[in-house]
């Protein structure tokens, strides 16, 4: 998490800081509508690149996942990100429209020298936005001002609907395959901004550092706009498959389906994949449940009835249907080399540390894995399956991984006292939680306020894709 925060205050400022290295006198601007156009170049700048870089992260690029700590952080920023630029556009918004309007309504008379009567007032304001460089002999620059009108418009309209989207992403109502098709435009919203921008961005930026920044932004994110466009997000990374078995656990309402799949690269236990098995539905996120093994070239995961899709897989996946898998994705891989690790999986947050079981199972305890390392489980649910419990039994005892089960009515919550009084040596271990992100939170705050350094040994699994 300090990685992500670093990541996401570098990306904030830094077109912030080049902007004012292209502006140093912007605080002495003779008059308020002076200061207007600068705001409005910066918070439009500003807004450019942070869509840029959210546009990248959607692609699910592979070189900042160790860095950040793996996929799910990746779209924790992209989703900051998202709420950032909805404030900066508004902020670009008001700046421009705003102004107009108290113009008219009388909060801001104009000078004789800014406009052209007061009955013009309107027009005038168009004119700052739309004729700022008309006296440019350059011919690029010639034919970029003869667009600023309409490249004002398609902005205008572009925030509308990107305002929208951003609001309907972050409401958790909206069905995932909606979201997924509504988030979509995303991209031809961008495309529309990049050409506001690349419009109506003063001259004498394109040949300083924010205009370098705006350039390769754009130049990258408008790659990935037109790939989202096509659909061929993570096209590279997806290997084609086949479910070989079903078995549902009534008692905590999820569904394991084990699957072959071809020219699978191979993953390691805890990492994640996107799995479609209907093109209409999209791709949704899946933990794995089961170690990689090349003598059989197959995958399990766990889908828990978590909304309209998840719910009625059951009915609708059968044994011999095809399905396509992308990925392998996450950091939450279970490496270190601590004394001792706690596991902690909070409800369908298990998976990936069944995952990690089988395979300790399978081949042992790995090179870097000391054989006196202790590793504790603690597994706190809701519900209550006892062939699921029984299953995750036998697996730890297969791995030789000290399991305490929790069930929330009859031992009552985990707590971060709990786990240090079973655990004496919680100091030299590392804890490794996946589930339900309030929970994860709360215990990382109590061992922070224990000493226990969490920035290091914390891992948290923020399995959330919007």
């Amino acid at each position: 998490m300090r990685h992500l925060k670093q990541a996401f205050w570098l990306i904030i400022l830094l077109p912030v800081f080049l902007w004012f290295l292209a502006e140093p006198a912007v605080f002495q601007s003779p008059s308020f509508f002076s200061l207007r156009k600068v705001i409005i170049q910066l918070t439009g700048i500003a807004t450019l690149c942070y869509m840029s870089v959210a546009m990248v992260l959607a692609l699910r690029p592979r070189w900042p996942e160790a860095w950040l700590g793996g996929l799910d952080k990746m779209y924790r920023l992209h989703k900051w990100l998202g709420i950032t630029i909805l404030l900066s556009a508004v902020i670009h918004w008001m700046w421009a429209r705003g102004t107009k309007w108290a113009v008219d309504w009388g909060w801001i008379t104009l000078s004789a020298g800014n406009g052209r009567g007061q009955e013009k007032k309107w027009g005038w304001l168009e004119h700052q936005i739309c004729g700022e460089q008309a006296g440019s002999d350059n011919g690029v620059a010639v034919f970029f001002h003869n667009q600023h009108c309409f490249a004002e418009t398609a902005g205008e309209w572009a925030f509308y609907a990107v305002v929208v989207l951003i609001m309907l992403a972050l409401l958790k109502r909206i069905p995932y395959h909606r979201f997924l098709k509504t988030h979509r435009l995303l991209a031809i919203c961008y495309l529309a901004l990049g050409f506001h921008a690349t419009t109506l961005m003063k001259d004498s930026y394109w040949l300083s550092p924010v205009g370098w920044l705006v350039t390769v932004l754009l130049v990258f994110g408008s790659l990935t706009a037109v790939i989202a466009m096509l659909g061929k997000i993570g096209a590279g990374r997806q290997a084609p498959g086949k479910i070989t078995a079903l078995h549902y656990f009534p008692g905590v309402k999820a569904l394991e389906v084990e699957a072959e799949v071809h020219n699978w690269p191979g993953h390691k236990p805890g990492q994640f994949v996107f799995v479609t098995t209907d093109t209409a539905e999209g791709a949704h996120p899946y933990t794995l449940a089961s170690s990689w093994q090349e003598e059989y070239p197959g995958i399990t995961f766990i889908a828990k009835e978590l909304g309209d899709h998840t719910a009625l897989l059951r009915t609708k996946l059968h044994p011999g249907q095809s399905i396509r898998i992308e990925g392998p994705y996450g950091c939450f891989t279970f490496e270190d080399d601590r004394h001792c690790q706690i596991w902690i999986g909070g409800g369908i947050g298990i998976t990936p540390f069944i995952a990690r079981m089988k395979y300790l199972a399978s081949i042992g305890k790995t090179q870097n894995w000391s054989t006196e390392q202790r590793i504790a489980l603690f597994h706190s649910t809701a519900d209550i399956d006892e062939e699921a419990l029984d299953k995750l039994a036998q697996d730890a005892s297969s791995a030789h991984v000290q399991l305490h089960t929790l069930i929330d009515a009859r031992d009552g919550y985990l707590t971060g006292e709990r786990i240090r009084a079973t655990v004496p040596e919680w100091r030299a271990a590392s804890i490794w939680f996946c589930g339900p992100v309030g929970f994860g939170e709360a215990l990382k705050k109590d061992f922070a306020a224990h000493g226990f350094p969490v920035e290091r040994h914390f891992h948290q699994e923020l399995f959330a894709m919007r």
